[in-house]
């Protein structure tokens, strides 16, 4: 098991965004392996990086603090657990420190850009799981040119600067020795080719934006709010680097009776004051359809009854929640001339006397017991 996040960063669980940047800030600089030579120090780096990644998203941090770093099989759309820390550790560090580390301009390939898409899922679907088609507008290789970027007939041309290497190095003599500064080529923009041609269709980029349907898959028992990623389905990245990742935000609609705590699905029914109080036999509602629900003679308003295994599947497996049925009990208001008569019949029978409901201290209530 990887070491908990807070712990690796040091900062509390109630730690603000901002305590956790610094904190992060900190210990990166410590142990950035351009800068440390213990042998360790990369590792570091990249947990440390791994625990940044989760905590500063309030999104990812929020299912970190649900389930830890072993997430809910299915939250990555493809049945493993939540890819925490996948980014390349000195993308997130460039991100933070606005540069490329402290080898003074590295080109390091970037990897793609994230995209970030919203569906609305019904009740019913959230609670079984279902698969859903999601259209997806991302840059894909130009069709024409094959994402060389050069017209068809032309091909790219190795950078005449640097060789093909995609850099520059410049020497730089100080006091305290000659510093290598390694920049990207300022002719080719660190590709290493050029191109006298460009494409007609892309102008060069080698890429156009086009729209893909992508399926994606939803666990059953997911939640309000809740992502599931799809890894390599986001943008593409420089020079060959790895796309970004898609990440699906799932928005459950309400539904017109159910509710929904925790893996148990709620619901309130009303029955007449004949049905409390002899007792009936109702038909209700479940997430199975349809079925016959028995309401015990002398039920109160507000009596919940539970209905075992008849709730929401759990997300990490485990079986079902269960249905709890609220009962309350409708006083009628428009009563006709006859059942007036039954009532006030009814009520001879039952005496007018009121039943006052004294509340008891817990010594009193021992002494009641006891016989005192």
């Amino acid at each position: 098991m990887s070491r908990d996040y807070y712990e690796v960063l040091g900062v509390s669980r109630s730690a603000t965004q901002d305590e956790i940047k610094r904190a992060y800030r900190k210990l990166a600089r410590k142990y950035h392996p351009d800068v440390n030579p213990e042998p360790d120090a990369e590792d570091k780096f990249k947990e440390v990086n791994a625990a940044y990644e989760v905590l500063s998203d309030p999104q990812r941090r929020s299912t970190y603090d649900r389930y830890g770093s072993d997430a809910p099989p299915g939250m990555n759309g493809f049945g493993g657990g939540f890819d925490f820390g996948a980014r390349d550790p000195f993308d997130i560090f460039a991100e933070v420190f606005g540069m490329g580390g402290f080898s003074q301009g590295g080109s390091r390939p970037r990897r793609g850009d994230d995209i970030r898409l919203r569906v609305t899922l019904t009740f019913e679907e959230a609670a079984f799981g279902v698969e859903k088609e999601v259209e997806v507008r991302r840059l894909e290789p130009c069709p024409v040119c094959g994402g060389s970027g050069a017209e068809p007939g032309t091909s790219p041309e190795r950078c005449p600067e640097c060789h093909g290497t995609g850099q520059v190095r410049r020497v730089q003599r100080t006091f305290l020795g000659s510093f290598v500064n390694i920049a990207p080529c300022p002719t080719c923009h660190g590709k290493g080719t050029i191109i006298r041609q460009p494409c007609h269709r892309c102008h060069g980029t080698g890429r156009v934006r086009e729209a893909k349907r992508i399926k994606v898959s939803i666990p059953a028992g997911v939640e309000d709010g809740m992502s599931v990623r799809l890894s390599g389905q986001g943008e593409p990245g420089d020079r060959g680097a790895p796309r970004g990742n898609l990440y699906v935000t799932l928005h459950v609609k309400p539904h017109s009776y159910f509710r929904r705590k925790g893996n148990d699905v709620l619901l309130d029914v009303q029955i007449n004051v004949a049905q409390a109080a002899l007792g009936t036999s109702i038909t209700i509602p479940t997430l199975e359809g349809e079925r016959k629900f028995d309401v015990p003679a002398g039920t109160q308003s507000g009596d919940t009854f539970r209905l075992r295994g008849l709730g929401i599947p759990r997300l990490r497996g485990g079986g079902r929640g269960d249905q709890l049925v609220k009962v309350q009990v409708a006083t009628p208001t428009n009563l006709t001339s006859e059942q007036q008569v039954l009532f006030k019949q009814l009520a001879e029978t039952l005496g007018t006397d009121v039943v006052v409901d004294k509340k008891q201290s817990f010594g009193e209530k021992i002494k009641e017991v006891l016989g005192l």
